[in-house]
């Protein structure tokens, strides 16, 4: 059964924001304005389904009274079963939507990319994720910011770490963290044999100032001059930046910008969503093994997906789903994926919700 009576004060407090936000000295005021926009926002689609909902049942009551009619009774038949259909989604998603919402889904995502085994084909990869990624956010209307990043030999990533912001950014890509392999041919490779490496990726929320205390005395600073390709500006000045945090032994370097300000900032920007990370794992590893089963929660050392690139075939472990257009995927085309893996959390919160055995994450090693 569903809360009516919240959802039906939800319904009389949507309309009020309506009305109040008609009001010229709201409109006067831009920080009330802007309040009640987000109050609204908000809880819009959960209104909006429950007076779907309560159309749906409706139509339905109409139909079940047609039933006595002989000449309209196949046709309320039809229509009660697809209208139950239609009901029952909407209570999931109802259901879904009054859950607590998680405080980080709506936070901007440092992405850490590295690559792991396979020597420079795991740089290449690296490289190719990080281009997935961008290409994906540029879809969405995100905008990418690389705060620090090295390179192969061969023009790959040992590592690069960036700043993703956008509208929920770290809702849609928290499901990216773990290790990522690919099975292809290198271009170095004469023989023509497939290859398989890897690369982690690692999703962080962005940490504010506010979320994260950090002492000066904790830290450990160093200044030297940036690593890279020969040639690049940044080479010539003593730009980059080292960050020792003492307490964790954490270590951040950031050397993409000329400037030492600019670099500190942005390495402390990194080690507050570090510090925070650790703490948002530390609060999830009490939970049950149930919950730690849960598409999100997954340690960050299982390989979660596979890229195979002589089958055109990408395939996610957790949640046994295959998709055999690895080209569109590896190009940016995430959509797909994306949803099935924030699809797969919501029935996996709503069956905590209920107090139902939560099932472990099904995971295949397959290929």
């Amino acid at each position: 059964m569903l809360p009516t009576e919240k959802l039906e004060q939800l319904s009389r407090r949507y309309v009020e924001l309506d009305d109040l936000m008609c009001q010229p000295q709201v409109l006067a005021d831009r920080g009330a304005l802007s309040k009640l926009t987000k109050e609204r926002s908000e809880i819009e689609i959960l209104v909006q389904k429950y007076a779907r909902y309560k159309e749906v049942e409706r139509k339905i009551a109409e139909d079940q009274a047609a039933l006595s009619d002989p000449e309209l009774r196949e046709l309320a038949e039809m229509e009660i079963a697809e209208l139950g259909e239609e009901r029952e989604q909407l209570v999931r998603d109802i259901r879904f939507h009054l859950l607590p919402p998680d405080p980080n889904d709506k936070r901007n995502t440092i992405l850490e990319i590295r690559s792991g085994e396979g020597g420079e084909e795991a740089a290449l990869f690296a490289s190719d994720l990080f281009r997935m990624y961008a290409r994906f956010a540029e879809t969405k209307g995100w905008t990418v910011e690389v705060l620090s990043l090295s390179e192969s030999a061969t023009g790959g990533y040992k590592e690069c770490i960036a700043l993703v912001t956008g509208k929920e950014v770290f809702s849609q890509l928290r499901f990216e963290g773990g290790v990522h392999r690919v099975q292809r041919v290198p271009a170095t490779e004469t023989q023509g044999r497939i290859h398989t490496s890897t690369a982690t990726v690692a999703v962080l929320p962005e940490a504010e100032e506010v979320d994260v205390h950090i002492d000066d005395k904790d830290l450990e600073i160093s200044i030297a001059a940036s690593g890279g390709p020969g040639g690049q500006g940044v080479n010539t000045t003593n730009s980059a930046v080292q960050i020792l945090h003492k307490p964790s032994g954490l270590i951040v370097k950031c050397q993409d910008e000329r400037s030492q300000l600019k670099n500190k900032a942005k390495a402390l920007k990194v080690l507050r969503s570090r510090l925070l990370d650790i703490e948002r794992e530390k609060q999830e590893a009490a939970l049950s093994a149930e919950r730690r089963g849960m598409v999100g929660t997954a340690e960050r050392s299982s390989k979660i997906r596979t890229y195979n690139y002589p089958q055109n075939r990408v395939t996610d472990h957790r949640i046994k789903l295959t998709l055999n257009k690895l080209d569109r995927v590896i190009n940016g085309g995430l959509e797909e994926m994306v949803t099935a893996l924030r699809t797969h959390r919501q029935a996996a919160l709503l069956q905590e919700a209920s107090g139902e055995p939560m099932p472990l994450m099904p995971y295949s090693d397959d290929d």
